[in-house]
């Protein structure tokens, strides 16, 4: 929506305005790795060689591209999206483990954890900076699958309702 002059004056591929917002993020991310990093140095924290793998577990750019297609689609028809977006964000990070271990939630919401997909790549990222390890493999498989189907569900929706955008910005 915040890219409607364009989309009516200018022809561009349609992918390229969520494409250019998640990689605009990721620069974001990179440079707040930076203080981190840092802050790291400072308190005495052990830089190991795991800090290496940030980058092969940053799959999680694919992930958001594809919910960011699932999201852009939706607000193009739904404008109310951008309004309930912000709850379900919400409720989403104090479902995500950021700041507590898995091992602190009760028994019987703990698969309501490990469904949500963003585990994958909080657990892998936890992994390496808090315990200054590589994952094990299978974490790298689920966080692939999980970014890859996310990516393929957000282009396919994306790709079947593009051509309609232009009626409803």
């Amino acid at each position: 929506m915040g890219n409607a002059p364009l989309i009516t004056k200018v022809y561009l591929p349609k992918y390229i305005y969520p494409v250019t917002r998640v990689f605009s993020s990721g620069i974001n991310l990179l440079m707040s790795l930076i203080p981190l990093i840092i802050a790291a140095l400072i308190t005495g924290e052990k830089i190991t060689w795991a800090y290496l793998m940030l980058h092969i577990f940053d799959l999680r750019h694919d992930f958001t591209m594809g919910f960011g297609m699932i999201l852009a689609a939706a607000m193009t028809f739904f404008r109310d999206m951008q309004f309930l977006w912000g709850v379900l964000s919400m409720l989403w990070m104090y479902l995500t483990p950021l700041f507590y271990p898995i091992s602190i939630v009760p028994k019987q919401v703990q698969g309501l954890v490990l469904n949500n997909p963003m585990y994958y790549f909080v657990n892998a990222f936890r992994t390496i900076i808090l315990e200054g390890i590589t994952p094990r493999p299978v974490v790298f498989c689920q966080c692939t699958v999980v970014a890859l189907v996310m990516l393929g569900i957000g282009s396919l929706i994306f790709k079947k309702t593009q051509d309609k955008f232009i009626f409803y910005i």
